[in-house]
C-alpha cells in the first residue's frame, strides 16, 4: 500500500474557538493534517514561512495584520510558493473578495459553507485549482458589470488571445468549472484545459483566480467591446 502525503492546513482566526472547530474538522478528515493556527496575520505569514503548509485557511478580519495583507505577503514570497491560501470569512461584501484575490489568494468561501463543502475545498485548492463559491462570483460579476470602467488601468492587455480563448476567460470569469465549459462551447474537456494553459501563459496569471481579476480589470466582464454577455 502507497502512503500518501497528507494535505498540511494552517488555520488563521481571530478566534480561538473557530480555530480549534476547523482544527478538529480538518485533523479527523483522512488525508489531511492541521500544521499550526493562528491568532493574526502577522502569525499567519511566520507560521507559513516556518511549517510550508500547503492551504492556509484565512480569516479576512483579524487584529494587528488583516487577512488580506497577511496573503500578499504570503503569495509574493518565492520562496512560498507553493503555499495556497483559501479566504473563509462572514463578511460577503464584494471589496474584501477582490482584494483577496488581488492578493493572490487562490479561493474565497463564507464561514456558513457546509463543513463538508469547507474541506473539499481545501482539496481543490491544494490541487492546484482555483475556487469561488457561486454567489461570491455572482456578486463580483454584478459588481464590475455595474462599472463603466475599470477601478484602475490594466496591468495586462488582452492582445495576443484569441477569439476562443477570451471566450473562455469569461466563462472563467462567470464561475463555470471545465467540464461546464466544455459543454457550453462544445469542446472536449483536454481542449478546454489547453486553452486555459494558453491563457494562464500569455496573461502571465499563476493560477485561474487571478484569470478571474484579468477578466475584470480588462474590462471583459461586462464589456460590450466583446458582446456585452460575459
Amino acid at each position: 500500500m502507497t502512503d500518501v502525503t497528507p494535505v498540511r492546513v494552517l488555520i488563521a482566526d481571530d478566534q480561538a474557538m473557530v480555530r480549534g472547530s476547523f482544527r478538529v474538522l480538518v485533523d479527523h478528515t483522512p488525508g489531511m493534517t492541521a500544521v499550526g493556527e493562528a491568532a493574526n496575520g502577522a502569525e499567519a505569514v511566520e507560521l507559513a514561512r516556518r511549517e510550508r503548509p500547503d492551504v492556509v485557511l484565512m480569516d479576512v478580519r483579524m487584529p494587528d495584520c488583516d487577512g488580506i495583507e497577511a496573503t500578499r505577503q504570503i503569495c509574493s514570497d518565492p520562496a512560498l510558493s507553493g503555499v495556497r491560501v483559501l479566504i473563509l470569512t462572514t463578511f460577503h461584501l464584494d471589496e474584501y473578495v477582490y482584494a483577496a484575490l488581488r492578493a493572490g489568494a487562490a479561493g474565497f468561501l463564507l464561514k456558513d459553507t457546509p463543513p463538508t463543502e469547507v474541506l473539499a475545498a481545501v482539496g481543490v485548492v491544494a490541487a492546484g485549482e482555483a475556487l469561488l463559491a457561486p454567489s461570491v462570483t455572482r456578486r463580483l460579476i454584478a459588481e464590475f458589470a455595474r462599472r463603466p470602467e475599470p477601478a484602475r488601468p490594466p496591468s495586462r492587455s488582452l492582445d495576443g488571445v484569441t477569439d476562443r480563448e477570451l471566450e473562455v476567460l469569461g466563462l472563467i470569469a462567470r464561475g463555470l468549472s471545465n467540464t461546464e465549459i466544455a459543454e457550453h462551447l462544445h469542446l472536449s474537456l483536454a481542449t478546454v484545459k489547453t486553452h486555459i494553459g494558453r491563457l494562464l501563459a500569455k496573461l502571465r496569471a499563476r493560477d485561474r483566480a487571478q484569470l478571474v481579476i484579468v477578466a475584470y480589470e480588462t474590462g471583459l466582464v461586462g464589456d460590450r467591446r466583446h458582446g456585452g454577455n460575459l
